[in-house]
């Protein structure tokens, strides 16, 4: 069902409550509602993520909005919409306030939720950001797992963009442990998948990689 469709089913349902007295109809439309709500915030919250990568302020509306995301995606029993919106909220944490202590927590529950339903593509985010708070404590081993699994994740449903930022995410990792070959054998990789999927914001990553490892 489309948003309009959503929209015009809440208000058939409003009116066999209002004035046909169905009470079960108020139910109903609490349900449509946040089907329509869950996929808006969501939305909302992503565009002021990115606008926060472009300018560095921060709007605590991106949290308000991914929390209510999944608070309504876990009334709705949407386990793939609430796993997530869990991560994003992690993300809020983790990459805007630089607390990734506190967003491991909904990485982890993210991870798990969207595994119990097969849902590979949050699966590969959620674990991509909790090998980013291994690799901040120092747990590089566990880092290099979880960043790789992402990345095979990400390989198997297809979503070269994605495998092309996981390799990238990986040659850092290799460059910070003392492996410069390894780096520079996953940035290569990396840009022929970000060429071949015409991915040009992962090769400039690409180019920043290099000159920040080769320096």
């Amino acid at each position: 069902m489309q948003g309009q469709d959503w929209i015009e089913r809440a208000g058939e349902l409003f009116e066999a409550a209002m004035f046909r007295g169905d009470a079960s109809a108020l139910n109903q439309s609490d349900e449509v509602l946040d089907s329509v709500e869950a996929p808006l915030a969501m939305a909302r919250g992503k565009v002021l993520h990115v606008r926060f990568l472009n300018n560095r302020e921060e709007n605590t509306q991106e949290l308000a909005l991914f929390e209510r995301a999944a608070e309504l995606y876990e009334r709705l029993g949407d386990a793939s919409g609430e796993a997530d919106a869990l991560f994003w909220v992690g993300c809020w944490h983790q990459v805007v306030k630089g607390d990734g202590v506190a967003g491991r927590p909904y990485f982890e529950r993210s991870y798990a939720l969207a595994k119990s339903v097969d849902d590979r593509m949050t699966m590969s985010y959620a674990i991509r950001h909790l090998g980013f708070t291994d690799k901040d404590a120092g747990r590089f081993d566990q880092a290099r797992e979880r960043l790789t699994e992402s990345v095979t994740l990400r390989r198997e449903i297809g979503f070269r963009p994605g495998e092309a930022a996981g390799l990238v995410a990986l040659a850092y990792l290799a460059a910070e442990t003392g492996a410069p070959a390894a780096a520079f054998h996953h940035l290569e990789e990396a840009q022929s998948v970000a060429e071949s999927c015409g991915a040009k914001a992962v090769l400039g990553w690409i180019e920043q990689a290099r000159t920040h490892i080769g320096s």
